[in-house]
């Protein structure tokens, strides 16, 4: 047995370096290599299996089930160990045999290790430490069988007698602190041995010895196999040195010391071990996610057949199961459902708003009841962009498959599905910030918009193919009037164009101004002998405020209102996505008419006061009037200076007159953008002065 004295001795580090370079000594590798994982298997299968039934809680794992034994029997058959133990077996018997000399005689620990280094010099780290075990294995094997078997095998009993086993295990509780601290040792060991073997098989073409996590590790490996041989060698000791005493046997305190030291010792190398593993699977996980990513970047830039190769590459490339889900159906599908389509990717995180997902599935449901089922040519798949560092748990399970429940459309069965590096491509090159991104692939796969989310709340799915052209050719058709500034959000308002009614759409939140403006409005509507149909619109990202001016504007009759803030929200939406439209096309105050009053609107919404917008049918420009809060209720309260002029040439131009000969030179205009629906342009310039707007930087967290 080994001296406690010299093995407390030896776990100082100066005494460490003398012993590793003794240890470093033996090592002469020859270049014979063999796969040590199915012997690892073998040994580990011992160990789980040694477990007598009168010492069951000797191995400190759940009991091993026959479906795991039939398990490691498959792998045992499938890794071929018959042929892989005829050049070995020589090699164990002898370690075997070394251990149970030199235990049995008492010798020195260190000895007996570097012993055992010597029979093993010609192999790796690797297969040094798992022969060893496996030798150990061996001998610990045959002393549990013998002890299992000797109440029903007479054979077994004849030797269990001679090597005087029945009154150990006749005094199996007082032993039973003494195996529960061997298995802890055992199974310390065998923790360490898997680790140096996941180290050996690493794969080189992500990881090469001269990564510095590798070199870290393959410094410390020596050590840890030492350290592991050594604790083998104690192991042995104690089995063999209860083997013949009988009732002689009292277990030392100093024995027990040896192995929870040695415990303690192993213990930490694995810690230090698996931290270096870590770093190396991180250093691995980025240079495949790199050559992934990489892969996207080429696949992206070169011309494909049909896109189901770009598909796979973006949703899932195995196929092992169906990586869509389909909204309709309610079912799973294959990629196979968008070969050759037009693929619409909705891109967001789980903080989807519900307005935006309310009105894009009422657009995607009317493009799929249209007569002319062009739009339907094409395919929307939500691809869910969720934080990886954060742990997936159920209630992101439930937030995720609430909003897939909601969608019509296909989506990724599960955001796990998704690679990293796929994220990666979506964030850096499509430029995803947490707002919805609507990317458009071709059928060939061929990204023909990075982002058509803006063309959806414009023009709805008569945007289709959603491609630059498209874009520029729907701009050519339009011109600056209250079909393209309200669009469908109310019925009415087509019903009021047709009957040549004057309609009024007006904002803000200062619920004073708008009824001094509506009963204000309805007065002038009335002397004028004009039909003025008022709709409130509210303001952009509706909250309480306007919800409760709804409900006052109702309750006193001041004027129509959009029930649902989703509509209130689409509105100003629209109005966003005009600007950010106009901007992708180089469009400016200066160059472009719509520009400008896009600008003005999105200005009139920046500030704290009311604003109106008069027009009637579909007519020029001129039959449009727009004014803040302010100069509009000071042109209706002076209505009678300028009534003559309405008789002369009609309402909306005699009112246009007033507001330009009434300009205060004097204003203060700000626009506010979202910041990650794209790129800000440098300059803005002011749609009332034409100078250029100061930049400012706002963060704001609405409540109301």
């Amino acid at each position: 047995m080994s001296n406690p004295r010299t093995d407390r001795h030896l776990f100082s580090s100066s005494d460490d370096n003398l012993m590793m370079k003794q240890v470093q000594a033996t090592h002469a590798p020859d270049g014979r290599d063999f796969s040590v994982k199915p012997l690892l298997h073998v040994v580990e299968d011992i160990f789980n299996r040694a477990a007598p039934t009168g010492l069951a809680t000797i191995v400190q794992q759940p009991a091993v089930h026959q479906a795991q034994i039939d398990a490691m029997d498959d792998k045992v058959l499938e890794y071929g160990v018959n042929e892989m133990l005829e050049l070995l077996s020589y090699t164990i018997n002898k370690i075997s045999c070394e251990l149970s000399c030199k235990c049995a005689t008492g010798g020195d620990a260190h000895a007996t290790t570097l012993a055992i280094f010597q029979l093993v010099s010609s192999y790796s780290w690797d297969a040094k430490i798992v022969l060893a075990l496996a030798a150990f294995a061996v001998n610990y094997g045959e002393f549990w069988l013998v002890a299992q078997l000797y109440l029903t095998n007479p054979l077994a009993k004849a030797v269990a007698l001679l090597k005087q086993l029945p009154d150990i295990l006749e005094r199996a509780d007082s032993l039973r602190p003494k195996f529960e601290a061997l298995n802890i040792l055992i199974r310390a060991s065998l923790d360490v041995a898997k680790c140096i073997v996941e180290f050996k098989e690493l794969p080189s073409q992500y990881i090469s010895p001269d990564t510095p996590e590798m070199l870290t590790a393959t410094a410390h490996i020596p050590t840890a196999v030492y350290w592991t041989i050594r604790s083998i060698v104690a192991c042995s000791s104690q089995i063999i040195g209860l083997i013949g005493m009988g009732h002689e046997y009292i277990a030392s305190t100093t024995e027990a010391w040896e192995l929870s030291s040695l415990a303690h010792k192993v213990k930490s190398i694995h810690e230090h071990l698996m931290r270096q593993l870590t770093l190396c699977y991180q250093h691995i996980d980025e240079r495949r996610h790199l050559e992934a990513y990489q892969t996207l970047i080429r696949l992206f830039e070169t011309n494909h057949i049909d896109n189901i190769k770009i598909l796979r590459a973006l949703i899932y490339a195995k196929d092992d199961q169906l990586p869509l889900y389909d909204g309709a159906t309610k079912r799973r599908a294959s990629l196979d459902v968008l070969r050759r389509k037009n693929v619409l990717l909705y891109i967001s995180d789980l903080e989807l708003p519900s307005e935006e997902l309310s009105m894009l599935e009422q657009m995607y449901s009317e493009a799929r009841q249209s007569p002319s089922r062009t739009e339907s040519q094409y395919e929307v798949v939500w691809l869910p962009v969720v934080d990886r560092s954060t742990p997936w748990n159920d209630a992101k399970q439930k937030q995720f498959e609430n909003l897939q429940s909601m969608m019509p459309w296909y989506s990724v069965y599960h955001p796990s599905l998704l690679d990293p590096a796929v994220i990666r491509y979506i964030k850096e090159v499509w430029h995803f910030n947490k707002k919805p991104l609507l990317v458009v692939l071709d059928p060939q796969g061929k990204v023909v918009n990075p982002n058509a989310i803006h063309m959806m709340w414009i023009w709805g799915s008569t945007a289709f193919p959603f491609t630059s052209l498209r874009e520029e050719a729907l701009w050519k058709e339009e011109s600056w009037r209250i079909e393209l500034l309200a669009d469908a959000i109310d019925p009415q308002i087509i019903n009021w164009i047709q009957q040549g009614k004057y309609i009024c759409l007006y904002g803000g939140e200062d619920i004073e101004w708008i009824r001094k403006f509506t009963i204000t409005a309805d007065a002038v509507a009335r002397a004028a002998n004009i039909q003025l149909m008022m709709l409130y619109v509210g303001k952009s990202n509706p909250r309480e405020k306007v919800r409760k001016n709804n409900v006052i504007i109702q309750t006193e009759n001041l004027s129509h209102v959009l029930q649902d803030l989703t509509l209130i929200w689409f509105f100003w939406v629209r109005l966003e996505s005009m600007w950010h439209s106009k901007v992708q096309h180089n469009r400016t105050v200066e160059n472009d008419p719509i520009m400008q009053e896009i600008v003005t609107m999105l200005s009139f919404d920046g500030s704290d006061q009311g604003w109106a917008v008069i027009s009637k049918g579909s007519g020029g420009e001129n039959q449009i009037a727009k004014a803040k809060g302010a100069d509009i209720i000071k042109s209706f309260e002076d209505f009678q200076s300028w009534r003559h002029i309405v008789d002369e040439r009609g309402f909306l131009p005699a009112l246009n007159d007033y507001l330009h000969g009434h300009h205060n030179p004097h204003h203060c205009n700000r626009l506010i953008l979202p910041g990650s629906t794209g790129s800000i342009p440098e300059k803005v310039v002011c749609a009332e002065c034409s100078r250029p707007m100061e930049k400012f930087i706002m963060y704001r967290c609405c409540t109301d």
